[in-house]
């Protein structure tokens, strides 16, 4: 649980439970604003260790992982895509997403020009990040998530700013990724969430 709900009256199938995602399944996890889906999100990924309880891939608890293994583990199996999108503004499009394929040698880059493509991008590729809208800004920080291998897709708030077209599209690109790699797909949402039958759904 979150240092911040200690002591208060949290009613969450998650917060205070014990729960096990796995390989190959999905799961949706609904939630208001601000009670915690973000931060779910970041303890998973490692970046925020301010919880109790313990978090353990594997039977690992996470927070024994030393710098090393958290880069390998970022970079071979979590796939996240950050609500905020971190993109870097000045870099174009295409740049971006390179700096993720890069480090993985996941993707060809005909296979990126597909996904652009796909994506409703093709003409958008070269321009600065930070030009674009933020719907068009989180389906390149999409195209970036999908520049990896990856055990789990981690999606915070995917699809807030796609119309229902470009939202179908991320999905069925979502899912045909996740078959292949047997990976396992964790999505919160506090409205609009990508439309796929869910093996399980949590209430945060």
């Amino acid at each position: 649980m979150p240092d911040a709900f200690k002591g208060t009256d949290v009613q969450s199938d998650i917060w205070n439970k014990d729960i096990t995602f796995e390989k190959g399944l999905s799961y949706l996890i609904e939630a208001a604003s601000g009670t915690g889906k973000s931060s779910l999100c970041s303890y998973i990924y490692g970046y925020r260790c301010d919880y109790s309880g313990t978090i353990a891939f594997d039977g690992k608890d996470i927070r024994s992982l030393s710098p090393a293994e958290w880069t390998e583990t970022r970079r071979t199996s979590l796939a996240y895509l950050f609500q905020e999108l971190r993109l870097f503004a000045p870099l174009t499009a295409r740049e971006n997403v390179l700096l993720k394929n890069d480090l993985t040698g996941c993707k060809t880059g005909k296979e990126i020009d597909t996904l652009f493509e796909t994506l409703g991008l093709a003409d958008k590729a070269d321009k600065r990040a930070g030009l674009l809208s933020f719907g068009q800004q989180q389906r390149v920080a999409f195209i970036r998530m999908l520049c990896q291998p990856a055990d789990f897709f981690i999606l915070d708030e995917p699809i807030s700013h796609i119309d229902d077209d470009g939202a179908k599209t991320m999905t069925e690109l979502l899912m045909a990724e996740a078959r292949r790699s047997v990976a396992g797909i964790i999505t919160t949402s506090i409205g609009r969430h990508p439309e796929m039958k869910y093996d399980k759904t949590f209430r945060l």
